[in-house]
């Protein structure tokens, strides 16, 4: 891969951090307004390595159409990249030797709007060279000493070693947005950092060989309720406990990534802090997993890297200023990789990034701009964090978490998932608009989520069911229905319908958790109607079934 210096004085924006969020940011920038000067500074030599010591490998819906739409990259993922068959999950199981007596939620076929498997290294190195051809300047293996923010319009400064030199460069910038990663140079050097209460740790690395989830069993019921064709492996697979859950996902270079993550409480930093303690603690939860593992090993599979973090997830009090600065990507706010949401934070944040920068070089006024921007992406992230804030204990539980991954997706293809795919995200007239409608939905939110740790807290039983999540209509269509080109009029009537559904699906939980509960009260739910079953009249039977 060919590089560039730092050859011009001064740069329209200057980008520290050369991984995924800087590099799709620069490339996005370059896309729009080809005659804009962007800089690249990344810590990390190029090119990577395949199976790069990094996480954020799996992706759903909003990222993958910003990767392969939005920056047009479609070809490399199709060629280079693997397709991912979902999420899958597995409960608790009666034997945790035996994977055929867990509740499986997943699909048996691929959703129509796509998603993939990246492997970091390769699409990092493509990335970097997809930013010189569009005119970006990158140099790999700079090392950032100093960041000085202008005030008043004046320049920012930006002093950085190259490869190879001894003293440093400087430029000028009218824009530095800061996407370091957890090194977070502005966020630190502005104090913004904030706590966010999810305290959950990980652990993670890589094998160079497959690992394939369907070889766990030959049980013949076991292998056709997937569908028989045996591609379990090509999901991001999910092994569920209390206060816990271990990945399985593959990787197009041949590797596999494996890690943990963990609730601190109920599985302190310090029992997966090693790879040694790490498989000690895999042996312990998830002995059939260890056993593929070791089986693995055995037959010559080779360690690639171990990388552990404590206490993973975190928060900011700004990510874009009026001063011509912004944070994105892990330099800003990381969630939780459950559901697989990095990619699509740094979608949106670049698509707010990108939009800042471009018009305020435009000479526009971007005041009002910053400040709906900040509360937009943070109302989207509070809400997706409800998600996983105090829930880990039940994410074993085979009747509650199949419901609540339903409801989840749900949720996240029809807010922010249409927001994004439909253009809307940068439409403040709607977001005015809509406000008052859009905050009652994230109040639904949380009172559900609130309903399934009460409905967890009755410790329903049940007994092993698969739910195939590409089989249910209603989510079949969301899903679908992600892709439709709808103007501004037609994407409204489509929030309000979809408002309406989401209602509807909170009803039935609620019917289904009060014939669990008797004694399950919401003051909000109370005031549903208590429908019939419809959205979820294909899965309600099986796990019934399940608990009798």
């Amino acid at each position: 891969m060919t590089t560039t210096a730092a050859s011009l004085p001064s740069y329209d924006v200057v980008v520290l951090g050369g991984g995924l969020a800087g590099l799709t940011l620069a490339l996005q920038i370059l896309q729009q307004r080809p005659h804009t000067t962007v800089l690249v500074l990344e810590r990390k030599a190029h090119p990577l390595r395949e199976a790069a010591h990094k996480v954020g490998e799996s992706t759903v819906e909003i990222g993958a159409h910003y990767f392969t739409r939005v920056l047009g990259q479609l070809e490399h993922f199709r060629k280079d990249q693997l397709p991912k068959l979902g999420l899958r999950y597995f409960f608790d199981a009666q034997d945790p030797a035996d994977i055929t007596t867990r509740t499986e939620l997943g699909g048996n076929t691929f959703f129509p709007t796509e998603s993939y498997q990246i492997d970091r290294g390769r699409f990092e190195n493509h990335l970097g060279v997809e930013v010189l051809a569009a005119g970006g300047h990158f140099v790999p293996g700079a090392v950032v000493s100093t960041v000085m923010l202008g005030e008043r319009g004046a320049s920012h400064g930006v002093d950085f070693i190259a490869p190879g030199a001894v003293e440093p460069t400087h430029v000028s910038a009218r824009w530095v947005v800061d996407a370091s990663g957890r090194a977070s140079l502005l966020k630190r050097k502005l104090g913004l950092a904030k706590r966010n209460g999810h305290s959950a740790n990980s652990s993670w690395w890589r094998y160079d060989r497959r690992l394939k989830v369907d070889d766990l069993s030959d049980d013949p019921t076991w292998t056709g309720r997937a569908g028989g064709s045996r591609q379990r492996w090509l999901s991001t697979v999910h092994f569920c406990g209390a206060g816990y859950w271990l990945w399985f996902i593959p990787l197009s270079s041949g590797s596999h990534s494996v890690g943990i993550v963990v609730d601190d409480e109920l599985h302190p930093f310090g029992t997966i802090a090693t790879y040694e303690k790490s498989m000690a603690w895999i042996r312990k939860f998830e002995p059939q997993a260890a056993a593929h593992l070791e089986a693995a090993i055995a037959q010559g599979a080779q360690l690639q890297d171990f990388l552990a973090l404590k206490d993973y997830s975190y928060s900011c009090t700004q990510l874009y200023d009026t001063n011509r600065w912004a944070l994105t990507g892990e330099a800003g706010a990381f969630l939780d990789p459950f559901y697989s949401p990095g990619s699509d934070y740094i979608s949106i944040s670049n698509t707010f990034v990108a939009d800042l920068v471009l018009r305020e070089l435009g000479g526009e006024r971007i005041g009002a701009r910053t400040s709906v921007y900040n509360r937009v992406f943070f109302n989207f992230y509070e809400n997706h964090m409800s998600l996983y804030e105090g829930q880990m204990h039940m994410f074993g539980d085979p009747k509650v978490m199949p419901l609540k991954i339903i409801w989840d997706f749900a949720y996240y293809w029809i807010m922010p998932a249409a927001f994004f795919f439909h253009g809307r995200l940068t439409d403040l007239t709607l977001f005015a608009e809509r406000k008052e409608e859009l905050d009652a939905t994230g109040d639904l939110n949380r009172a559900v989520q609130a309903l399934f740790r009460e409905w967890h807290a009755a410790g329903v039983k049940t007994a092993p069911v698969f739910v195939n999540m590409s089989g249910i209509p209603f989510m079949h269509d969301l899903n679908r229905s992600l892709r439709d080109e709808l103007d501004r009029d037609q994407f409204g009537e489509r929030l309000t319908a979809n408002i309406a559904n989401l209602k509807q699906l909170a009803a039935e939980l609620y019917a289904e958790a009060r014939r669990d509960v008797p004694g399950i009260e919401s003051a909000l739910l109370n005031a549903l109607p208590i429908a019939p079953v419809r959205i979820l009249d294909t899965v309600l039977p099986i796990l019934q079934q399940g608990a009798e």
